[in-house]
Parts: structure tokens; sequence; C-alpha cells
């Protein structure tokens, strides 16, 4: 009978141990989020960002700050990318600015957002920061600069592009999905209660009307222009009907299928198609092709881009240096680097909205996917 007792009150203190450190472990757990939800209310918007040293002369009272600018651009999305530039603006110690542009662009609003900041903080008008000084600044282009990457450039006053990057894409598009005609194959049905003859232009339930369709192209006729407008203003050797109008190139090539095999007609000659590109076509260019047409000045790297930088300035010894992006929760949590996605419903509503793009060509879905992020 004692054995029994002893055997059953050994396994009380196995159980009593065990839900001990079950606890031990949840509270921990529970701490570490706790102390990363604290870490993230004391992250104040208004504190400096973490500065990198690149390379350079550490004891030198001069900085070339490398402001970066990676990924699709989306409004609501672009904190790290205007704190980068505040950051700049006041530093005086600052003398010349680099900006490392590697994205296919994104949305209207968020690349004339950024074109507005890196404007002030170059002419010295800043509204946060009144009284810093203006800055010059050069453009370093990564892998890709295009469309809305290529507009936020523009402030610049000198643009390398590396040997392999992609520019250009002067354009705009509005993407409306329309699910109609699979809802009518499949016997579904909307109704549709409206005042307004074009109160549901873009509705995913039914075809565009051509009155419909007006309104959203005078939207990206107008978006265009303005483009049109702002690569004047940083290219000013490029007119808008150099840019909208003269030919670069006027060839025939072939027609394609799918599979990329010439398709022939039914006497088995090969099928073409009148081929032309000119600068603002929405297309992207090589960065040989980009020189060659006065998109960019100059084919270098981020170093080369410093160089010219530090020589507009006047540096001899200088150190360049960057920001850090501020840690994420999830960050804090896992050690991770990379945003994490946060698919909430109000994410996704904010990724299937109809936006005006200035977006590179096969972005499409980069584009969707950063609507579902959170900043």
């Amino acid at each position: 009978m004692s054995e029994l007792n002893s055997a059953s009150s050994g396994h009380r203190r196995i159980g009593i141990g065990r839900v001990l450190l079950y606890a031990l472990i949840v509270g921990s757990f529970l701490l570490n989020i706790l102390l990363c939800l604290l870490l993230q209310v004391f992250h104040s918007k208004d504190e400096d960002l973490p500065e990198r040293r690149l390379w350079g002369d550490e004891s030198s009272k001069n900085k070339i700050a490398v402001i970066h600018i990676e990924g699709v651009l989306m409004e609501g999305m672009t904190r790290y990318y205007v704190k980068q530039i505040e950051q700049a603006a006041k530093d005086e110690r600052v003398k010349v600015i680099v900006v490392r542009i590697d994205s296919p662009g994104g949305t209207v609003t968020a690349s004339e957002e950024i074109h507005r900041q890196l404007t002030q903080l170059r002419d010295g008008k800043l509204r946060k920061h009144p009284d810093s000084k203006p800055k010059k600044i050069f453009i370093s282009m990564g892998a890709i600069a295009a469309s809305g990457g290529y507009y936020i450039a523009m402030p610049g006053e000198k643009i390398y592009a590396e040997s392999t990057t992609l520019t250009g894409s002067i354009g705009v598009y509005a993407s409306l999905p329309n699910v109609s005609e699979f809802i009518n194959k499949h016997g579904v049905k909307f109704e549709l209660i409206k005042a307004g003859g074009i109160k549901a232009s873009g509705s995913p339930f039914h075809e565009l009307t051509p009155q419909e369709r007006q309104p959203w192209q005078d939207m990206v006729d107008a978006a265009y222009d303005h483009f049109l407008e702002v690569v004047q203003g940083g290219r000013p050797k490029l007119t808008k009907a150099m840019l909208r109008d003269d030919v670069l190139l006027r060839e025939m090539i072939a027609v394609r299928d799918d599979k990329g095999n010439a398709r022939r007609d039914w006497l088995g000659q090969p099928l073409r198609a009148d081929y032309v590109r000119y600068r603002a076509d929405g297309g992207t260019f090589t960065a040989k092709e980009a020189l060659k047409h006065g998109l960019v000045d100059e084919i270098g790297t981020l170093e080369d881009a410093v160089d010219a930088a530090a020589l507009a300035a006047q540096l001899s010894k200088y150190e360049v240096v960057s920001y850090d992006r501020p840690p994420s929760f999830f960050g804090s949590m896992f050690g991770m680097q990379a945003k994490a996605m946060n698919l909430d419903p109000k994410q996704l509503s904010n990724a299937a909205t109809p936006r005006l793009w200035h977006l590179a060509p096969q972005a499409d879905l980069a584009g969707i996917l950063t609507g579902m992020g959170k900043e």
C-alpha cells in the first residue's frame, strides 16, 4: 500500500513539474512578445534610424549618405524612405546624397511622394526641416529602376546605371479585374443599383462600357503627361516630343507563339509585325540603350556614383554612411530583417483597390503582393 502511495506521489510531482515547465515556457514566450511590443512602442517615429558606416575616412567630419529605395513603391509604405531623407537633410555633416534605387516602380501616388521629398531635400526646402541646406543628389541604379523607380531618379544631378540595370518604362496603367464572363457562365447574377451614369465603372462584375472606360483613360493620360513633365524636368535635354514621338527603332519582327516559335501563314511564309520603340513607350531599356537615348548619364557602380558625388561636393576626405531599416515586430522576435507579410482583410482589400501604376512590365504581381503587406 505504501508503495502505491509513493508511486502516486511521484506521479503527482512529475505532473506538477511538467505544468511548471510549460508555464515557464509560455511565460517566457509571452514576455518576449511583450518586450518586442515595448521595443516597437519606444521606437519613436522621431527617433533617428541606425546609421551604418559603409566605407571611407571614419575620422572625417564630412559624410556622403546613401539612401536606399527598394522594392515596389506604395502609399502607406514609404515611411522608411522618407525617414532616410529627413535624417540626411538635418545632418549637417552630410554634404551630398547618393540615392540607390532598386525598384520596378509602384503606384503613382507613392512615386510622386518620394520624388517630392527628394526634390525638397535637394533644394533645402524639406518642410519638416526648413533650416536644412540644399544638398546635391546623385543617383545609382541597381538591378532595376523602372517606371516609378525611374520617376524618383529625376531630382538627381547625375544618373549612374549598373551595366545590368533595366530602366526607363515611362508609362502609366490601370488594371481593373473583370470576372463577369465567369459569373455569367456559372449562373451567378449581381444586381447593381446605382445613381450616376458611370458610377460602377471599374466594377469587376460587368464589362466596361465606352462611357465607363473613358474616365479611367483620362486619368491614365493625365498621369502619363505628368510623368513626361517630371522626366523633362530631370532630363532637360529631352523634350516631350522626343520622349513620346521620337522613333528610336522601327523594324519588322517575327510573330511568335507562346512557345517562342515563329508563326507562318497558310503558304508557309513567316508572319511579320511592325515593331517600334520610343523613349516613353512604357517598355524598359538596358543600361547601354538608356545611355544611348539620354535616359541616364553614365554606366557605373554605386562606388562610381559616390566618387562623382564627392568630386561635385569638393570632398577629398569623407565617410560613406547608410541608414538601417528600423526593426519590425517579427524581426525583433525571430531575428529577421525582412518584413513579415500581414494578410489581414484590410490589406487584402488595399491590394484589390484600383490604382494608377508607374510599374515596370511583368511587375503586376509584385504590386499586388506589396499591397497586401504592411509597414
